[in-house]
């Protein structure tokens, strides 16, 4: 049966100091750093969207368009400044707007063009 008491005692749980040993501290020479692991490192599990639908594939019919109806005087340039702070932009509202455009020179008062987000 272990004694508490007794600093001799391999099972002893005492945090006492010893008796009469005077202030010996523990010698922790042998221990090495570090950790070690048999376990795998945990991996972030990846999303699966194989099974979504969506019917739409671009960011501009998924966000939604600007539109504008062309103004007396306007040109494809003004509205690009305009609305993208940059007249040099203006070909993305000429592509966008193909199905009604055949020459970016021709636009129409009173047509309504699209106008893809961002500049």
């Amino acid at each position: 049966m272990s004694n508490p008491n007794n600093p001799n005692d391999p099972d002893s749980l005492s945090l006492a100091p010893s008796g009469g040993q005077g202030d010996k501290k523990a010698d922790f020479s042998n221990v090495k750093g570090g950790s070690s692991s048999t376990e795998e490192p945990a991996t972030k599990p990846k999303a699966d969207f194989s099974n979504v639908q969506g019917g739409s594939s671009s960011t501009e019919e998924t966000i939604g368009e600007q539109t504008y109806t062309v103004q007396k005087g306007d040109t494809l340039s003004h509205i690009a400044k305009q609305f993208y702070g940059n007249a040099g932009n203006w070909n993305r509202i000429f592509e966008a707007n193909r199905d009604q455009l055949d020459n970016p020179d021709l636009i129409k008062p009173g047509q309504t063009l699209k106008i893809p987000q961002g500049g």
